[in-house]
């Protein structure tokens, strides 16, 4: 029986609630689900908006093998640079030539390697060109790599149910992010490519899509202007675990949604 690649995608990560929480508990489902690769989303991973090489570097030591982007990218200027550096770090491949980073990666473990693919939507988001034409290119930079994961970061669930069907057979797995709530349709397509158009959030569900959510209720009510913060209130991991015994050819994949302990008085 051929050997299984397993990927543990964890959805976006958000303030300091959802670093914690992967934090705690990432060791565990690592224990629990032996995964090959971690990736996870981590564009709001610096107070809820945006992220820094601090917040980068914090997903890495704790066991994180890649981190994708999305639109809050380029929020923080200290970011730029390291885009440049860091290769285990990528923003939507379909972001214009000349903006800092890059939109592939391919990380390896135990000598199998995994492509990794960041895509944003266009719809309601600033991509520098569609994400449906853009992909045939990045995963010309991915080619040699034995699985490929795509995190199609975007607004619109039609982008990404598309995007899926599109890469359906040609990659590992088709993964959505960007709006923070979990959605039920998780599944592996005809052709093999594991697929759900949302993963869903690491950080505080006690909020409204992590941020505190007086914040977010009175901003609707008053239709004024008011700084977000993020929540800490009842966070949780979202996550996706696919496992795949060929390459570029899914078995299965499944939701892992797991509340993080209370921190302690």
């Amino acid at each position: 029986m051929p050997p299984i690649t397993a990927i543990l995608f964890i959805g976006d990560v958000v303030g300091r609630a959802g670093r914690r929480a992967l934090r705690e508990l990432l060791p565990g489902l690592r224990e629990e689900l032996a995964p090959d690769f971690v990736v996870a989303n981590g564009e709001n991973a610096a107070g809820g908006i945006g992220i820094t090489p601090k917040e980068a570097d914090e997903l890495l030591r704790a066991g994180v093998d890649a981190i994708t982007l999305g639109n809050h990218t380029y929020r923080h200027r200290e970011i730029w640079s390291y885009l440049e550096q860091e290769r285990r770090i990528v923003r939507p491949a379909n972001y214009l030539p000349n903006q800092p980073g890059r939109g592939t990666t391919i990380v390896e473990r135990d000598g199998v390697t995994l492509g990794i693919v960041n895509l944003s939507g266009a719809v309601h988001l600033q991509a520098g060109s569609p994400p449906l034409v853009a992909i045939d290119g990045a995963l010309k930079e991915v080619a040699r790599a034995d699985q490929i994961l795509v995190d199609m970061h975007a607004e619109v669930t039609s982008e990404k149910v598309a995007l899926g069907w599109y890469l359906d057979g040609k990659v590992t797995a088709v993964v959505g992010t960007h709006t923070h709530i979990p959605t039920a349709d998780a599944r592996v397509l005809p052709g093999g490519t594991a697929y759900i158009t949302d993963v869903g959030m690491t950080g505080a569900r006690g909020g409204v899509i992590g941020m505190k959510r007086e914040q977010s209720i009175a901003v609707m009510r008053t239709h004024m202007p008011m700084r977000y913060e993020p929540s800490d209130e009842d966070p949780w991991i979202n996550a996706v675990l696919i496992r795949a015994s060929k390459p570029r050819r899914a078995d299965e994949i499944r939701q892992i949604l797991r509340s993080s302990p209370a921190p302690s008085a």
